[in-house]
């Protein structure tokens, strides 16, 4: 199953991959339409950091997803054909038991709404949102064996990959 991969080297923190999650996520795709959108888009990865280094959180879309079994609405779903995780938000109640069950802290509460958000790998496109807008190439949508081998390639040859 692909997933969104980091290479922590080269994130930046600039919070790109937030606003384009959010726009994708938005009623009407378009970053100036969405801010007048009467319901705010919100996004599914979110820049923190940890001891100065930026990441972006998002899903780790789980093998074992704790929040599936959580979920008591049966809200939290895998997708038959990716193996990803969703949110059928038309079937949460809001109880915020994933939220309190993920171990990476990668699923939000949208009060406003009463809805559990998290990352579904914008699902119906080829590659997440937040992986074309990365400018500096932090973010890839692989298989994570092959990011592994990406990484320690590139390690290996000293040769930066920054923009790619």
């Amino acid at each position: 199953m692909r997933k969104i991969m980091v290479d922590l080297r080269k994130c930046l923190g600039c919070n790109t991959c937030e606003l384009a999650c959010a726009v994708q996520h938005s009623q009407s795709g378009d970053l100036f339409a969405a801010l007048k959108e009467p319901t705010r888009p919100r996004y599914r990865v979110r820049v923190k950091a940890s001891c100065g280094i930026p990441f972006p959180l998002r899903c780790e879309q789980c093998q074992d997803a704790p929040c599936i079994d959580a979920c008591k609405s049966g809200a939290m779903t895998r997708d038959p054909e990716t193996g990803s995780v969703h949110v059928d938000e038309d079937t949460c109640v809001g109880c915020w038991m994933c939220v309190m069950v993920c171990p990476f802290g990668a699923i939000f509460p949208d009060v406003e709404r009463g809805k559990a958000v998290k990352c579904d790998l914008c699902r119906g496109h080829e590659t997440p949102a937040c992986v074309d807008a990365c400018p500096t190439g932090a973010l890839a949508y692989v298989e994570p064996d092959e990011f592994v081998v990406q990484v320690a390639r590139v390690r290996e040859l000293g040769v930066s990959t920054e923009g790619k």
